[in-house]
């Protein structure tokens, strides 16, 4: 018997291949899921797969499967069983009361490490939002189990007394926290707007989960943010400052780890957070090169990016962790770069590719600045990309030469 921590849950994931996957994409994600499992603080022991045209309505597994799975789970000694497959209400009721033990899906999962994560007052109330709505039909049965267990994976963010109650209280928090968020909504707005008019190039950073955005984040603009080698392992939206060839007009915005089939519930919950990629000039999309289903992870981003519409919005490929790379490496989307977060040489090259697109999104422009308004040439220092500043003592007047956004410096 494989012994674990006291107190770590003991995890049996269960994952059935259906006709809408091929089998590299589903075992990939049987391995994201043991990534994610162990992301919860849960302790994966063992797996069980079975191969159908479509879930079995009731169970989801055959019934000779659910039989198998129920005789492993004692010899595992196993606290939870988390399927891969999504459940509805009924299904997880009726495993759950064959097995005799804690059933979630890969999308209480996932809400469970979002709730692990989230920090700030917004990333907690979205996280609490998708919660209460995906566990909303599922409360039904739910009070006794949660009551017996008290807690573990899947039962973070809403309280046990909360997910115990009745269904008109869950409604009216739904509507406070939906109320709550509305206003953390208006207040990104006003921020957004004001961002919007200023004279700097804003740069987002989207990609898979674990792609090394944070790292990106940390190296360009020096902010302390948390990076790990998890999945999720920043929630919150941040935005800083950064120069490029000593010009300060550039900032970057750290956005949400996407994921493939990522729930619903969680792009509703985000969707004011997802939209600050709408307002920006260029996305970086982070690529974890040495990732053997990198190909799946970018088709992954770019639909959820066509899903979100904004897929219009110029878009530079970081394929990242070259460092990690054991083969020659073939880039499949352009224009891209492929670096290693770690390495200085490499986020130079990063900054001059950033340079280089900011450059043919922006407008060019030439002016002429008196002397006497000499104070103005530190505004267009500060707001666009100066690429020359000359003096004509001729003419007695300044030329400064460079590149802006559509805004015009007055």
């Amino acid at each position: 018997m494989i012994e674990v921590d006291a107190g770590v849950e003991r995890v049996m994931i269960v994952g059935v291949q259906t006709d809408r996957y091929e089998e590299d994409q589903f075992e990939e994600m049987m391995q994201e899921m043991v990534d994610l499992a162990q992301t919860a603080q849960g302790k994966v022991v063992c797996q069980v797969r079975q191969k159908l045209p479509h879930l079995d309505h009731r169970y989801a597994v055959g019934p000779g499967k659910l039989e198998e799975i129920k005789l492993a789970l004692d010899h595992h000694r196993i606290d939870l069983v988390i399927f891969f497959n999504p459940l509805s209400p009924s299904m997880n009721r009726s495993i759950e009361t064959v097995l005799q033990v804690r059933v979630i899906d890969r999308v209480q999962l996932i809400l469970d490490i979002f709730a692990l994560r989230a920090k700030s007052m917004e990333g907690q109330l979205q996280v609490s939002l998708a919660q209460y709505e995906y566990l909303l039909p599922r409360i039904t049965g739910q009070g006794k189990m949660l009551s017996r267990l008290g807690g573990g994976i899947g039962t973070r963010g809403p309280g046990e007394t909360q997910l115990e109650s009745d269904r008109r209280h869950i409604r009216s928090q739904i509507t406070h926290i939906k109320r709550s968020l509305d206003d953390v909504a208006n207040h990104r707005e006003r921020t957004r707007s004001k961002r919007q008019r200023s004279r700097e190039f804003n740069i987002g950073l989207v990609g898979y989960t674990n792609a090394g955005k944070s790292t990106i984040m940390h190296q360009l603009t020096g902010t302390d943010t948390y990076v790990q080698d998890q999945l999720f392992a920043t929630l919150d939206p941040l935005t800083r400052q950064f120069s490029i060839n000593g010009h300060p007009v550039f900032t970057l915005t750290d956005t949400v780890g996407f994921i493939e089939e990522l729930p619903t519930e969680l792009i509703e919950a985000f969707k004011s957070t997802l939209e600050e990629i709408r307002y920006l000039d260029l996305l970086l999309h982070v690529v974890d090169a040495s990732n053997p289903a990198h190909t799946m992870h970018e088709e992954t981003v770019l639909r959820i990016l066509r899903d979100l519409e904004v897929d219009h919005l110029p878009i530079l490929t970081v394929y990242n962790k070259s460092d990690c790379l054991n083969q020659p490496f073939n880039p499949t989307i352009s224009p891209n770069v492929l670096i290693s977060a770690k390495n200085d040489q490499d986020m130079e090259r990063l900054k001059e590719a950033i340079w280089r697109m900011c450059l043919e999104e922006a407008e060019e422009y030439s002016v002429r600045i008196r002397p006497e308004d000499a104070d103005r040439i530190a505004i267009y220092q500060q707001r666009t990309l100066v690429t020359s500043l000359e003096f004509n003592e001729e003419e007695n007047y300044y030329q400064v030469s460079g590149f802006r956004k559509l805004f015009i410096v007055d």
